[in-house]
C-alpha cells in the first residue's frame, strides 16, 4: 500500500506542477499581449510626433525659401556679391591641400 500511496502523492505533485506551469504560461501570454499593445501604442505616438516634426520642418523650410527668394528679388547685387564671396572662399579652401 505504501507504493500505491507514493504513486498517488507523486501523481498529485505532477498534476499540481502541470497546473502551475499552465497558469504561468497563461499569464506569460497575457503579459506578452499587454506589452505588444503598449509597444504598438507607443509606436503610434512616436509616428505622430515624427509626422508633426516633419510638417514643422517643412513649413520652416518653405518660409526660409520664401525669405531667400524675396531677398534675391529685392537685392540682386547683394545676392551676386554673396554668391561670389562664398565661391571665392570655397575655391580658396579647396585649393589649399
Amino acid at each position: 500500500m505504501t507504493t500505491a500511496n507514493d504513486n498517488q502523492v507523486q501523481q498529485q505533485e505532477i498534476d499540481t506542477g502541470k497546473e502551475a506551469v499552465l497558469s504561468a504560461y497563461s499569464k506569460l501570454i497575457e503579459a506578452k499581449n499587454h506589452f505588444k499593445h503598449a509597444a504598438e501604442t507607443a509606436g503610434v505616438d512616436l509616428k505622430n510626433d515624427a509626422v508633426e516634426q516633419l510638417l514643422k520642418g517643412k513649413g520652416k523650410a518653405e518660409e526660409l525659401g520664401n525669405d531667400a527668394s524675396r531677398f534675391m528679388h529685392e537685392k540682386p547685387l547683394a545676392t551676386v556679391g554673396i554668391a561670389f564671396a562664398a565661391g571665392f572662399l570655397f575655391s580658396q579652401l579647396m585649393s589649399r591641400k
